[in-house]
């Protein structure tokens, strides 16, 4: 049976969606591979609450200590970072030897420790980008587009051209990857997902609608990581254009580096329709994502090539319409039109953003069938079993 090593800092039980998504494909993948993780030390678990090595569901899994400082600060994050890098790499060089290195980006770095593994021990290397670096901290402003950026991305797209394969989301991450000199024939596109059975529509005694008095509202509802890719500053500016209707509430649920900042914003224009909440356990999901009469799913013109919004398919399994501003021509866009799942507005207007939201309530049964639409293509199209298929077969033709 072929051993296949994947190389991701989040995995079980960590709550951000690549450790959860790592996850669920593993433990697809085992009944076929001998499946091992390199990831780090859980975000929440004290030092007495982890192992060194453990099995789940059969996965083996193989932690390392690293720094864990607060991720506020950009500094203190690139220690946490590198931190984990050096000693992923020493401990994969320890390992019995995988015929199948599979390295993620978080943190971006990890090709540099696939490729120095297979060059010690001659195993096949994947490439599986959830984003493509160092382009979304430029397309973000984290970094300037300077000589050094430019050179350390020239070192990783070298890297994704040498891989047996590169695994991308979305068709335009793939023209990126195009882009960047990586043969097409390398390059596989296998979606992201959500568990149907786990994530469904509650259009009943839904208990997250009863817990925070959204009975009889318009709940407008971004879900997810509160970060930078997200740009959600214009969402909030929507809220004030829409701050004298009472039938509208925005709840923003979720965590990250901009929670701060956007609560500030609201605080200043005193809005109360807005609404912040922290993550909601998984046993809830399915209720907090049917709560939403609209989801938010932004996505830029310059982030659209880096990454695609995982927060899609849960939306799709909970059979509910999303608003993007996603730019015509990019992958998103089109799911959402020609599916039938959503609605479209220009990026960086607040005021056509605040009109979809009042068209949307005022075409109650295009929503109703924008709902029916988008179980279907989840159940059809996004499911973890489409995903581990592909993989199961990707790795087939690598091991072979």
């Amino acid at each position: 049976m072929p051993r296949i090593l994947f190389l991701n800092r989040s995995y079980w039980p960590d709550s951000e969606a690549t450790g959860q998504l790592l996850t669920a494909l593993c433990e697809g993948l085992a009944k076929d591979f001998d499946v091992h993780v390199l990831a780090g030390q859980p975000n929440a678990a004290a030092d007495s609450e982890w192992q060194d090595v453990q099995v789940r569901n059969g996965v083996t899994i193989h932690r390392v200590s690293h720094t864990t400082f607060s991720k506020r600060r950009m500094l203190l994050k690139a220690v946490n970072f590198l931190s984990f890098v050096r000693a992923a790499g020493r401990q994969a060089a320890q390992l019995p030897k995988p015929d199948v290195v599979v390295f993620e980006t978080d943190p971006f770095l990890l090709p540099y420790v696939a490729r120095r593994l297979s060059k010690t021990t001659g195993c096949r290397v994947i490439g599986y980008l959830q984003d493509i670096y160092p382009d979304v901290a430029v397309a973000l402003g984290k970094v300037p587009n300077s000589w050094p950026i430019r050179r350390l991305r020239q070192s990783l797209f070298r890297i994704y051209q040498n891989c047996d394969r590169m695994v991308v989301l979305s068709r335009d991450m793939q023209q990126l990857m195009e882009e960047g000199g990586v043969p097409s024939d390398r390059i596989r596109r296998i979606p992201n997902w959500a568990d149907p059975n786990v994530v469904y529509p509650v259009e009943t005694n839904n208990v997250f609608i009863d817990r925070h008095g959204l009975a009889g509202k318009f709940v407008v509802m971004y879900s997810g990581n509160l970060g930078l890719t997200q740009r959600l500053e214009e969402f909030i500016e929507a809220a004030v254009i829409l701050r004298d209707d009472p039938r509208i509430q925005f709840v923003l649920i979720g965590q990250g580096a901009r929670k701060a900042d956007l609560q500030a914003q609201v605080a200043s224009e005193k809005l109360s329709n807005v609404r912040f909440l922290d993550y909601q356990p998984l046993s809830e999901l399915a209720h907090s994502l049917s709560a939403a009469d609209l989801h938010l799913v932004p996505l830029t013109q310059t982030l659209a090539q880096c990454l695609m919004p995982s927060k899609l398919y849960g939306i799709l399994a909970a059979g509910r319409p999303y608003l993007t501003n996603a730019p015509e021509g990019t992958e998103l866009h089109e799911i959402t039109v020609q599916e039938q799942v959503g609605l479209t507005c220009r990026a960086g207007d607040p005021r056509l953003i605040a009109d979809s939201i009042r068209a949307a309530i005022a075409n109650p049964s295009q929503l109703a069938l924008y709902r029916e639409n988008a179980r279907r293509l989840a159940i059809t199209q996004y499911t973890q079993a489409h995903a581990v298929s592909a993989f199961r077969q990707l790795l087939t033709e690598v091991t072979r």
